[in-house]
């Protein structure tokens, strides 16, 4: 299955009703403000102008989703971890998340984007603890690896294995700029795309 044409914006979502419909297979992508998440949209789709993110970190507080075809759909959660969201609005995005992802059953996979550059943070490794208990597939990208020089690189891979407890979960060095690790993504998520439809019991609450 390819992630490149005919990708289409579906729906943007600020509450659990606004989604659509279950019925096809579906990948959720989750990082913090301005970590780079539409831009790997773009990357792996194919498409310059799919996804877009806002210039005000932060402001982003709506679920996405984008129409892959072929029984497939990809979907851009809000970012998060940006100090000057207010308090409700930071609740709010706690609801709206984990509506998405402890109650749609054709949820297949999680991609989460952590900036190269950093080591994961303290919220970045509850956030992976908060995920662990809804049982899909699970891809860490390490995005704007390109600011990276390259011996610095495979040092900071294996920092966030580490720090992530990343287990049989695979990490790739990401770039959207160079296109680091945009195959090897694809791949993982056309693999979950291919062997996945709508499933059940994904309903966990979140703990």
């Amino acid at each position: 299955m390819k992630l490149h044409p005919p990708a289409t914006f579906v729906a943007s979502a600020a509450a659990p009703d606004q989604f659509p419909a279950e019925a096809t297979a579906e990948v959720a992508f989750l990082g913090r403000s301005n970590v780079g998440k539409s831009s790997a949209i773009n990357a792996l789709t194919g498409r310059r102008r799919l996804a877009f993110s806002s210039k005000t970190p932060g402001r982003t507080q709506t679920v996405n989703f984008y129409d892959l075809g072929a029984s497939a759909m990809l979907v851009d959660l809000p970012g998060y971890g940006y100090a000057r969201v207010p308090e409700d609005v930071r609740a709010g995005w706690e609801r709206l998340v984990a509506s998405y992802l402890f109650g749609r059953r054709s949820l297949v996979g999680l991609v989460m984007l952590i900036d190269a550059r950093r080591a994961p943070t303290p919220q970045d490794r509850r956030l992976v603890e908060w995920l662990r208990p809804l049982g899909v597939g699970r891809l860490y990208l390490l995005a704007k690896a390109d600011k990276l020089p390259r011996a610095a690189r495979r040092g900071a891979l294996q920092a966030a294995r580490a720090a992530l407890a990343a287990g049989n979960d695979e990490v790739l060095l990401f770039s959207a700029v160079d296109g680091s690790g945009v195959d090897e993504a694809r791949e993982r998520l056309a693999h979950w795309l291919r062997r996945s439809g709508p499933q059940a019991g994904n309903k966990k609450a979140p703990g």
